[in-house]
C-alpha cells in the first residue's frame, strides 16, 4: 500500500482521528467473531442446516479475503478519506441489512456486501495512523493499533452471546449502525485527505483468482450434500476452479506486472510461512465456527456461557502478540513458531475434554 515517505505535518484533531479509526477497526474486527455464538439461533429462524448456516460466516471471511487486494489500488486511485468513508458507511448499512434479514440468501448476501465493505477498514486504519504520526510516535501508535484490533476476537464472543440471550440475534448486527454512524460523521469533519497515486491493477489476475477461489468454497461447501462429483453442479464448480486458477498461473508467468509476483516465490521462507499460515489458519478457523454450535446444541451450553467460553481465544492473542513483539529478535523465531504451534496443539486438545455440566435434562 503507498505510502508517504516524508514526515507529516502536524494533523489537527490527530486524537480524535485516531479514536474514530481505532473504532472503526475495532468494529470490523469484533464481526470476525460476534456472529459465531448466535448461529444456533439463527440456524433455528431462518430454517437453515448447519452447513447452510455457516455461510453467514464464510461469506464474510471470503469477501473481504478477496477485497482486501484492492484497498491499495483503490486509496492510491481515489485517496484514503473517501475509500474509508464509503467502506465504513457501506459497512453500516450492511449491517443493518443483516438485522432486517429474512432468509439464509439474504443474510448471506449482506454478509458478503459487509465483507467486501469492511475489507479496508484494517489495511487504511493502519495505514492512516502511519500518515498521521511522526516518525518517533508510529511505534507506539502500532502498538495501540495491534492492540485494539485484538480486542474483537474478545469482545465479540461475550457481546455477541449476551445480545441473543437478552434480547436477539439481530442485535449483533444492529449494534454497529450507532457506532458506523458516528465514526463516519466525525470522519467526514475531521479526517484529512492524502495525494492519490496513479498506477496500474492488474485486474485480469485479480478476478482470475477470486472466481477460483469462490468456485472452490463453493465446491467444498456443497460438495458433502451434493454426493461430491456424482452432481453436475460439483462438476461444473470444479471446472469453473480449474479454468480459472490455470488461467490465473499463465497469466502471473507472462504479466510484466501481474497481481501476485512470481519472484515472491524465490523465498523459501515465504512458501513455508504460506504454508504455515495456510494449515494453522485454516484449523483455527474450523473451531472458530464449529464451537459455538457444538457447545450450544450438544453440550446444552446457554448462548452467554458460550460466549465466555470462546473468548479466552482473543485473550490469549492479545497477550501473545504484546510478548511475541518484545521477543522477536532477541529469540530464534523457529523457537517461537515452534512454542505457538505446541500451545495450539495441546489447546486444541484440552478442547476435547470440555464438560457437559451445562447439559440440560429433560
Amino acid at each position: 500500500m503507498p505510502n508517504n515517505t516524508a514526515e507529516p505535518a502536524e494533523v489537527p484533531n490527530k486524537l480524535f482521528i485516531t479514536i474514530l479509526i481505532m473504532a472503526a477497526a475495532i468494529m470490523q474486527t469484533i464481526d470476525t467473531t460476534i456472529a459465531n455464538v448466535a448461529l444456533p439461533r439463527m440456524q433455528g429462524s431462518l430454517s437453515a442446516t448447519q452447513d447452510e448456516i455457516s455461510w453467514v460466516l464464510t461469506s464474510y471471511i471470503v469477501a473481504a479475503a478477496i477485497t482486501i487486494p484492492l484497498t491499495g489500488w483503490l486509496a492510491g486511485r481515489f485517496g484514503r478519506r473517501p475509500v474509508f468513508i464509503i467502506s465504513i458507511a457501506g459497512f453500516t448499512v450492511a449491517s443493518a441489512l443483516c438485522g432486517i434479514a429474512t432468509s439464509l440468501n439474504e443474510i448471506v448476501f449482506f454478509r458478503l456486501l459487509q465483507g467486501i465493505s469492511g475489507a479496508a477498514l484494517l489495511p487504511l486504519s493502519q495505514t492512516i495512523l502511519l500518515d498521521i504520526n511522526t516518525k518517533e510516535n508510529r511505534g507506539k501508535a502500532m502498538a495501540g493499533w495491534g492492540m485494539a484490533v485484538t480486542l474483537g476476537p474478545v469482545i465479540g464472543p461475550v457481546v455477541g452471546g449476551w445480545f441473543t440471550d437478552n434480547y436477539n440475534w439481530r442485535w449483533v448486527f444492529f449494534i454497529n449502525v450507532p457506532i458506523g454512524i458516528i465514526v463516519l460523521v466525525g470522519l467526514i469533519a475531521v479526517m484529512p485527505d492524502t495525494k492519490k497515486i496513479l498506477g496500474r491493477f492488474d485486474f485480469f489476475g485479480f478476478f482470475s483468482l477470486a472466481i477460483s477461489i469462490a468456485a472452490l468454497q463453493i465446491m467444498l461447501d456443497r460438495g458433502e450434500r451434493q454426493d461430491w462429483f456424482n452432481s453436475n453442479e460439483i462438476i461444473i464448480e470444479t471446472m469453473i476452479m480449474g479454468v480459472a486458477f490455470y488461467l490465473f498461473l499463465v497469466h502471473t508467468l507472462t504479466h510484466a506486472k501481474p497481481f501476485v509476483s512470481p519472484i515472491l516465490f524465490e523465498s523459501r521462507n515465504f512458501i513455508v510461512a504460506n504454508v504455515f499460515i495456510f494449515l494453522v489458519v485454516g484449523v483455527l478457523y474450523a473451531t472458530l465456527a464449529l464451537q459455538p454450535p457444538m457447545l450450544q446444541n450438544e453440550m446444552g451450553y446457554p448462548v452467554f456461557t458460550t460466549g465466555l467460553v470462546t473468548a479466552p481465544r482473543g485473550v490469549g492473542m492479545f497477550f501473545s502478540m504484546m510478548f511475541v513483539g518484545r521477543i522477536i529478535g532477541k529469540i530464534n523465531t523457529k523457537i517461537i513458531i515452534t512454542c505457538g504451534l505446541l500451545l495450539s496443539i495441546i489447546a486444541l486438545w484440552q478442547m476435547t475434554h470440555f464438560s457437559c455440566k451445562w447439559m440440560r435434562v429433560p
